[in-house]
């Protein structure tokens, strides 16, 4: 029985056909472009509407797409600020999948 002090995990979902991940109310989302023959995952732009501020959805969506990169041998690149200023200092273990403009390869950790 969950209580109203509990914070509970938004629904992330996949929305292919609009390139983004969204929670379920399509509110707040992370747009993303394929690049690099479909190696690459650009993360360009999140949002979250002002009533939804606070509650940790734009992480949760950083995460889903980090772990879709992830499933599906993508690197990153963190166009939007948000990803590379705030999300990727915080969470350091997703630096691995940060894209290389070196070579073709990912990023290794700091």
């Amino acid at each position: 029985m969950a209580t109203g002090t509990a914070k509970e995990k938004p629904k992330i979902v996949w929305n292919e056909g609009r390139h983004r991940f969204e929670t379920e109310d399509h509110e707040a989302f992370i747009e993303y472009k394929i690049e690099n023959d479909g190696k690459v995952m650009d993360l360009v732009r999140t949002f979250v509407p002002p009533s939804k501020a606070g509650l940790g959805l734009a992480s949760y969506l950083c995460v889903a797409a980090f772990e879709h990169a992830s499933e599906h041998s993508f690197s990153i690149v963190p166009t939007c600020s948000y990803v590379s200023d705030t999300f990727l200092p915080r969470n350091p273990s997703w630096q691995h999948l940060v894209h290389s403009e070196d070579d073709k390869t990912i990023k290794s950790s700091i």
